[in-house]
């Protein structure tokens, strides 16, 4: 039977202040699982090591001074202006932002290759590329699942050696039992929590097969920290203990405007500061993707939304405090996804946030 204590702790997505179990709030304060080198600790095979002729990572940030912490994203497997867009041109307009990180998806042996083209050209650069690796929950079981991500991560590692690898992406959305906060443990469906957990282990530990050095980044949105902390200290949302764990290197997080103030977010269980609890994990923070909805209003008023009090000047001021070590906004173009491009769709027309993000960069150095 679990008995809890609680403590009054963060979380991202709906807006609510929640209370967290102390024995899992304890155990991710003091867990170094949930960010060591990346793999399970509670699992032999997915210690697995192995080499791999992949090219390697050459990226030299294009700052001078090897910081990482100015982003964008894109999705250069999935068509649009990112295909019809060379290398080198997406290349000199992040040169042109201050941007020296690039994010983008990976879900197949054929886009982990595609990705692999031009991470080459973008890195060459002296951009930073890293994929993010996309997979369902559509398994028999967990270690079905743990097998579907192990080969997803040993293809994409085999594609292309990146500094960093990102394992899923808002997986734990998926596994929420309703429009939950996400900051307590009796939010997630135990089923599709373990599914997740399998999925996640698999991605690590296929990625560790390949490239022993690569730095895992994991992460979610909103307020969704307990999965997580479930992950760090071997517990499920059925109240048992003592499965796999899993650790990463850098917890990422996702933050959009209608989301409001990050270290002040309200949903269905009160009001917390995210990025608190975040830190409180002990890992460096990425915010990869952060954002202004299509719908918010203007191209200036999302302009002046995107570098504001509760985006990018917020994140800026408290960097040190949470150790946030890199912000990526949500994206370089237009797309299926929606109008959330600092570029229009034709990958050519700069939209008054793109001029807004520049300025801010040159403005802000970190």
């Amino acid at each position: 039977m679990r008995v809890h204590l609680f403590v009054i702790l963060i979380d991202m997505k709906n807006r609510t202040a929640s209370l967290f179990p102390r024995s899992i709030a304890a155990a991710v304060v003091a867990s170094a699982t949930l960010a060591a080198c990346g793999g399970d600790s509670g699992s032999a095979v997915d210690a697995a090591t192995g080499k791999s002729a992949a090219p390697k990572s050459t990226a030299k940030a294009a700052s001078g001074n090897g910081s990482i912490f100015y982003g964008v994203n894109g999705h250069n497997t999935n068509g649009g202006a990112y295909d019809g867009t060379s290398p080198q041109t997406q290349l000199a307009q992040l040169q042109e932002l201050g941007a020296t990180i690039y994010r983008n998806d990976v879900y197949s042996a054929a886009s982990a290759k595609a990705l692999a083209n031009v991470a080459n050209t973008i890195e060459n650069g002296g951009v930073t590329m890293y994929p993010v690796m996309l997979m369902n929950l559509n398994y028999n079981n967990e270690d079905d699942a743990y097998q579907a991500g192990f080969v997803m991560g040993q293809q994409t590692a085999s594609s292309y050696h990146y500094k960093y690898y990102e394992v899923g992406n808002e997986l734990e959305a998926k596994t929420l039992n309703g429009n939950w906060d996400g900051n307590l443990w009796t939010h997630y469906t135990n089923w599709s929590f373990m599914l997740a957990r399998g999925v996640i282990r698999g991605m690590i530990a296929g990625v560790k097969s390949v490239d022993g050095s690569a730095k895992i980044v994991l992460g979610g949105t909103w307020k969704h920290t307990a999965f997580f902390q479930m992950l760090a200290d071997g517990s499920q949302p059925d109240g048992s203990w003592g499965h796999p764990t899993v650790s990463w290197d850098i917890t990422s997080w996702h933050w959009y405007s209608n989301e409001g103030d990050i270290t002040h977010a309200c949903g269905n269980t009160g009001c917390q500061d995210v990025l608190q609890t975040l830190h409180s994990m002990g890992k460096p923070i990425w915010i990869n993707e952060f954002g202004v909805r299509p719908d918010f209003g203007s191209y200036d008023q999302i302009a002046a939304y995107i570098t504001g009090n509760t985006m990018m000047a917020q994140f800026v001021s408290v960097a040190s405090k949470y150790n946030i070590q890199s912000i990526q906004a949500f994206e370089l173009y237009d797309d299926s996804e929606g109008d959330y491009g600092l570029i229009q769709g034709d990958g050519t027309t700069k939209k008054p946030a793109y001029w807004s993000y520049k300025n801010f960069v040159l403005g802000n150095p970190m």
